[in-house]
């Protein structure tokens, strides 16, 4: 199975009474949502996660020290 950005979530339609599951694969996660979990996120493990995957697209990330960013 691919790897996750965020859990499952089900979704019921109350006007047509069905259910339908929205996944969050990281493969279909757009590259700034991507850059902006790197820079804002809590948890080190998808960090790493959206790491890999920008990595598996080509997307070069260049590493500023934060005392530099004048």
């Amino acid at each position: 199975m691919p790897a996750k950005f965020k859990a499952t979530e089900t979704v019921y339609n109350r006007n047509t009474k069905k259910t339908t599951i929205k996944h969050f694969y990281l493969k279909q996660t757009p590259v700034q949502e991507l850059l902006k979990y790197i820079n804002e996120g809590q948890k080190p493990k998808i960090k790493l996660k959206c790491r890999n995957e920008l990595d598996r697209r080509g997307v070069k990330l260049n590493w500023i020290p934060v005392g530099e960013l004048v």
